[in-house]
């Protein structure tokens, strides 16, 4: 059984920063991309960022320059670098990883439980 657990959500005022961690535990064989989404009330789950194994990046238009998404792969963790926070990135934050898990040749997508971050002052 694969999981991703996510943690660093908070309460941050306008033009804070805060550092989003999640970690993936079981029988894992690998991980492909790994990446974050979020979902603010009444809208859509929208893509945040992701990197690939090998470091690649891409991230949504909204949070370009202020945002830095990273990864270990020793430890199968992906990180959120989360700057100049505005009130519109007020959302559940959540993990997602790409694993094939040990004994398997397939592929799926897993989910951390979403960590909250309000952007407030």
């Amino acid at each position: 059984q694969v999981q991703l657990v996510e943690s660093g959500g908070g309460l941050v005022q306008p033009g804070g920063s805060l550092r989003l961690s999640c970690g993936a535990s079981g029988v894992i064989f690998s991980i492909n991309t790994m990446g974050w989404y979020r979902q603010a009330p009444g809208k859509e789950r929208e893509l945040v960022a992701t990197i690939t194994r090998g470091g690649s990046t891409n991230y949504a238009d909204s949070v370009k320059g202020r945002f830095t998404v990273s990864r270990d792969n020793a430890k199968n963790a992906v990180y959120l670098q989360m700057n100049s926070l505005k009130p519109e990135d007020t959302a559940v934050y959540f993990c997602n990883a790409n694993i094939r898990s040990s004994g398997s040749i397939s592929w799926n997508d897993y989910w951390g439980q979403g960590t909250q971050v309000t952007v407030s002052s």
